[in-house]
């Protein structure tokens, strides 16, 4: 495995230190400052999110690539304006034209017409700043651990903006939040035009990396590497460590409501819990490839995504799913839904649309 992993779907090719954002040699642009290039063969590109605007789909990938499809997912256009260049990790929309996506070198952009163009609200130079800052804060108040924080925050600024953010998700159109590797974790209530530190807030010292964030009113849902999963019941304020029943890596969870949550990763493993993360029971996923995605479906059941481009699906209880017939080229890092029932998956291949989803497949 590589030291990242892009949202839920194990690209490393991303990750090449031919991908990095900063400057390495006299006349080799930022990364951060070059606008996004028109791409004729961009809906064959790796597309690492995907989210609905509307009844407009936006997919975000390499190279600062954003595609719109008016159309269900029929065809792809490049946005109008993208300001920068680096790989662009997930995207999330609050309704038909608010909506967010961040990706390498801790860039966080904002749209505000659906996705024709983006603005960036910080980067990795900011945040880690304001992670510094706000540390420094809290060690001047002497609260506990705010020395440890100081130092991570310390090595983040000094380590220059190479560090993405993995995933954002928005409860409304105001407070939302993005995750990302070591741990970098912010959070705004004023639509970005502001991003916090959760540094103090979360319990990882050793900085695991963070590849999911899901959030459903008050309530916050991180998974991550190492067996990571944080949930949060007051908006953000305070986190809960769950006792993890895995070791390995969780490239996303899903909380389900009731008490029940379902996380999900590396080599097929996934697990059930109906007591908010107390205990868990070990699902018999097959094949056994790493899960990337999960999406819930207008029926309520849920879908499971892996890095063979295969799909599981399960009822909404997340009891147990089965495979699909239907199965596309590349490693899954995305799936939406249209009002018909068909499907588009975004992932290692680009973008592909399946209008034929088993009726009923769901055990």
């Amino acid at each position: 495995m590589t030291a990242f992993v892009l949202r839920a779907a194990l690209i490393a090719a991303v990750f090449l230190p031919g991908m990095t954002t900063v400057a390495h040699a006299a006349g080799v642009p930022d990364l951060l400052e070059l606008p996004a290039q028109a791409d004729v063969r961009a809906s064959r590109s790796q597309m690492l999110g995907l989210a609905r605007a509307g009844e407009r789909l936006v997919a975000v990938g390499e190279r600062g690539l954003v595609l719109l499809s008016d159309d269900a997912g029929r065809s792809w256009r490049q946005a109008r304006e993208v300001p920068v260049s680096v790989a662009l990790t997930d995207v999330t929309f609050v309704n038909a034209t608010d909506g967010w996506a961040v990706g390498h070198s801790g860039v966080i952009l904002h749209s505000t017409d659906g996705g024709e163009r983006w603005s960036v609200q910080m980067d990795g130079r900011q945040a880690a700043q304001r992670m510094l800052e706000q540390a420094s804060e809290r060690k001047a108040a002497g609260q506990e651990n705010a020395e440890a924080e100081v130092r991570a925050a310390e090595y983040l600024v000094q380590d220059g903006p190479d560090k993405p953010f993995l995933s954002v998700a928005f409860a409304d159109s105001r407070r939302g939040y993005a995750v990302g590797a070591y741990g970098v974790a912010m959070m705004t209530q004023d639509a970005g035009k502001t991003w916090h530190s959760l540094l103090g807030a979360i319990a990882n010292p050793s900085g695991k990396h963070l590849y999911q964030v899901r959030v459903s009113g008050q309530r916050l849902l991180i998974a991550g590497e190492q067996g990571a999963l944080f949930l949060s019941r007051d908006g953000g304020s305070r986190f809960t460590t769950l006792d993890s029943p895995y070791e390995g890596t969780f490239f996303g969870a899903l909380d389900l409501g009731h008490g029940v949550l379902l996380a999900y990763g590396l080599r097929g493993n996934a697990w059930r819990s109906e007591d908010e993360g107390q205990s868990w029971i070990h699902l018999d996923m097959r094949p056994k490839a790493s899960l990337g995605v999960a999406q819930r479906l207008s029926d309520g059941s849920l879908l499971l995504g892996n890095e063979g481009g295969r799909l599981m699906q399960g009822r909404a209880s997340g009891q147990a799913f089965v495979e699909l017939p239907q199965a596309v080229e590349g490693a899954l890092t995305g799936i939406a839904e249209n009002p018909d029932g068909s499907l588009v998956l975004a992932g290692t291949q680009g973008l592909q649309r399946l209008d034929n989803l088993r009726d009923g497949g769901h055990p």
